[in-house]
């Protein structure tokens, strides 16, 4: 493997889609230009962040994998870029409604679909009521550049997650998000507490990690949220090597020798040391299985 130089972005969404598409455009072609070949761009990018509240005409925004505007353009971008795009778009999918992720090739091609597996439900997130939670599994996705695992905003909080995704071959681990405040307790900031869980992706699997976030304040009927950002690159061991701040939109990159991660994690011991037969309590909800002494 070569080395390859990544980026995450972040920025705020408004109401109009058009806008919020050329400003998400505008940022990968910035990446681009600095060299990056992988660039992630934030969950839902094309929209405000509609779950803040439960509305029926929110459901309009979702389009078909296979005919959606969203997926179709920057499909296109990365083809024109030669660059891995990672897409984020509300798919509907017959009677069905998923937040979904594909990843464009650098010839625009698509190289599957993965559908969020954690639905969050809560103030200000009420995301159970748009999205079915995800059928497909797990995800990488095999692109030009390395093999690339996606998980979207709630699944970054999961471990599980990411081991299957590392399990699966992952090269990079990207997670685009949509997180800030928290209306029923305005004290309440996870910012901090969002980037060590994904550090700990990063350091325990040993393999580069990107979370990009959306900034801004978005007021919705009523509920208010504002958006964080703080997007970052992590490198194998979990230490941040690139970040942005809790405003501004931007572009940051960080450049991996993919082959040395290989290396050194091989070296490391960590999935050769697993046991899985041992982790059988993981695939249960209390934790209880046959081979536990008790309950």
């Amino acid at each position: 493997m070569s080395e390859l130089t990544v980026a995450a972005t972040q920025m705020p969404c408004g109401p109009n889609r058009a806008e919020n598409l050329d400003r998400a455009e505008a940022l990968v072609r910035e990446a681009a230009g600095r060299g990056a070949r992988l660039i992630l761009l934030q969950e839902l990018f094309a929209d405000l962040y509609f779950c803040k509240d439960e509305l029926p005409k929110f459901f309009d925004l979702a389009e078909p994998f296979d005919t959606s505007t969203v997926v179709a353009r920057f499909a296109d971008l990365a083809r024109e870029l030669q660059v891995v795009l990672p897409i984020s778009f509300f798919e509907r999918a017959g009677r069905s409604f998923f937040n979904s992720v594909t990843v464009a090739d650098v010839d625009g091609s698509l190289t599957g679909l993965y559908r969020k597996s954690h639905i969050p439900d809560g103030p200000g997130y009420e995301e159970k009521y748009y999205f079915t939670p995800g059928d497909t599994g797990f995800r990488v996705f095999a692109t030009a550049v390395g093999r690339v695992g996606v998980g979207i905003c709630w699944d970054q909080w999961f471990p599980e997650c990411a081991r299957a995704m590392a399990l699966l071959g992952a090269d990079v681990l990207c997670y685009p998000t949509a997180i800030g405040s928290e209306p029923q307790d305005p004290t309440l900031d996870s910012a901090a507490h969002w980037r060590r869980v994904m550090q700990g992706h990063a350091a325990a699997n040993m393999i580069p990690l990107m979370a990009s976030n959306r900034v801004g304040h978005e007021v919705g009927e009523p509920v208010e949220t504002t958006f964080y950002g703080t997007s970052f690159i992590a490198d194998e061991t979990g230490h941040v090597v690139a970040d942005l701040d809790r405003e501004s939109s931007g572009v940051i990159t960080a450049t991996f020798d993919l082959g040395a991660v290989q290396q050194a994690r091989e070296s490391f011991g960590l999935f050769r040391d697993r046991r899985p037969e041992l982790y059988g309590a993981l695939s249960t909800y209390d934790g209880w299985h046959p081979h536990t002494r008790a309950r």
